[in-house]
């Protein structure tokens, strides 16, 4: 048994029926670690203080063995945007290279509650704006498929991380796709919860509207373990196979464009789900396009120069927005952020339009697509290509063309997003490069725990991908 193949729900119930010891796990994930140190997963990563926590788990276990709670040494990769009071939480942001919070955000605090223990804390696209996690504060994470190419944003090093089996899973945020994208992107499953299901407290904010966390692990039980641990809530039944599922396949707006063997190995897919008995229902969604440009972006920017500012306040920080955003490495991060108190800055009003009037019609589409063809999620690719190389921040190269790099990769995952339902993506095809490709599936507001039990019987009709190769 090799303990970095080990699943979450698999490593958890071999240290709990005392086939390993929290520390002999722990020793063979920092091996792992220090195999895969050039993907630059971490920006904090401290190996004594993981021993400490596995013994102190071990420990727990020889005297205490009831008192073990479901994620009993279990190492989770936490992004850097979570407070955490034994590491510092720097956002990714120079700004906050010595924040050193007094308490865990809510989310950390429910984890090592349930046993885990925080194995590093990850690295991410500057204060989450971005979606190549090439930090220029930091240094670039790197794809664990291929170290010249993007791990995906904002939560790269936590989706580098667990596709490299240097972790089971890890908890990552998403405001408009970045726990899905680096998901996809690295081969392993990342999952958003509906808005407001799990606690915001205690994270670096871009739009209380909009951010979540949510987890990534490499299988759908592990997502919906850790689902579980944080909100309390009871599995919803399992799904016993595809055959009669209702699943829309919206074209429109969600599968054109779509680079060449992207679009050939996701039909591949959907062959897949409809030999296995899934009704495949081809319906487009309204304006879905439309409504998340125009509701999104105004609705981030905007929070985001209030909620910056509220966490600053509450974290006892001299700084506000302004000299936060002064120091910022990345040019893109900083140039959009300090663009937001001058000319750039959303007015009131258009935020309010976003807020009270498009975004409800973004809720409202979904709504009548879900009910008019009672399909019970909708699939599509989570993104349009597979990962991008390093550098090709501005633009990327797709079907023979430069096109956009933030808006190609985000394009359909930003919409759930912007609405608030829960999306989770799968691993589900490699490109003939080796890299991955994923599988999204969008579900009803609060149909999280059905979403979960779903993506759980399309995973078993999906090809198994590899592990990287070091």
């Amino acid at each position: 048994m090799d303990p970095t193949d080990l699943t979450i729900v698999a490593a958890a119930a071999a240290m709990r029926r005392g086939e390993m010891s929290a520390l002999s796990y722990a020793e063979a994930l920092l091996a792992q670690a220090e195999k895969a140190a050039n993907l630059n997963a971490f920006i904090h990563f401290d190996p004594r203080q993981v021993r400490d926590a596995a013994r102190a788990a071990d420990e727990r276990k020889a005297t205490r063995p009831g008192s073990l709670g479901p994620l009993h040494g279990v190492a989770l990769a936490l992004k850097d945007n979570l407070d955490t009071a034994a590491m510092p939480t720097t956002g990714g942001t120079p700004g906050l290279r010595g924040s050193r919070p007094n308490r865990n955000a809510a989310v950390v605090q429910r984890l090592l509650d349930a046993g885990a223990i925080a194995f590093a804390k990850a690295n991410l696209h500057e204060l989450a704006y971005g979606i190549t996690n090439n930090n220029a504060g930091f240094g670039a994470a790197r794809n664990p498929y291929d170290p010249s190419r993007i791990p995906g944003g904002s939560s790269g090093g936590v989706a580098a991380a667990v596709g490299a089996r240097i972790v089971p899973g890890g908890i990552g945020s998403d405001t408009g796709g970045s726990v899905r994208v680096p998901a996809a992107l690295c081969g392993v499953v990342g999952f958003r919860p509906t808005t407001g299901r799990w606690p915001q407290a205690g994270i670096v904010p871009i739009s209380h509207t909009r951010d979540t966390a949510g987890p990534m692990a490499r299988s759908v039980a592990d997502c919906a373990l850790l689902d579980g641990v944080v909100t309390g809530s009871v599995a919803a039944p399992a799904v016993p196979g595809l055959k009669g599922l209702r699943l829309g396949v919206p074209r429109g707006h969600f599968w054109a464009p779509l680079d060449g063997e992207t679009a050939r190995l996701m039909e591949e897919v959907l062959a897949r789900l409809k030999d296995a008995g899934a009704v495949l229902i081809e319906a487009d969604i309204p304006d879905v396009g439309r409504l998340d440009g125009e509701a999104g972006f105004p609705i981030a920017l905007y929070e985001t120069v209030v909620d910056l500012n509220a966490y600053l306040e509450e974290h006892g920080s001299s700084m506000r927005y302004r000299e936060l955003v002064a120091q910022c490495a990345s040019p893109d991060v900083k140039g959009l952020l300090q663009s937001l108190h001058g000319e750039g800055a959303i007015p009131e009003a258009a935020y309010r339009h976003a807020l009270d009037v498009l975004r409800p019609q973004l809720q409202a589409a979904y709504r009548d697509h879900f009910r008019r063809h009672d399909v019970a999620a909708v699939v599509f690719p989570t993104t349009p290509l597979p990962a991008a190389p390093i550098g090709d921040d501005e633009t990327v190269l797709m079907n023979g063309e430069r096109v956009p790099t933030f808006f190609t990769f985000i394009r359909n995952a930003s919409p759930g997003s912007v609405a608030g339902i829960p999306g989770i993506s799968l691993p589900a095809a490699l490109s003939a490069a080796g890299l991955p490709l994923g599988l999204e599936l969008d579900a009803g507001e609060n149909a999280d725990a059905r979403l979960l039990a779903i993506a759980a019987a399309v995973e078993r009709v999906l090809p198994k991908i590899s592990a990287p190769k070091f």
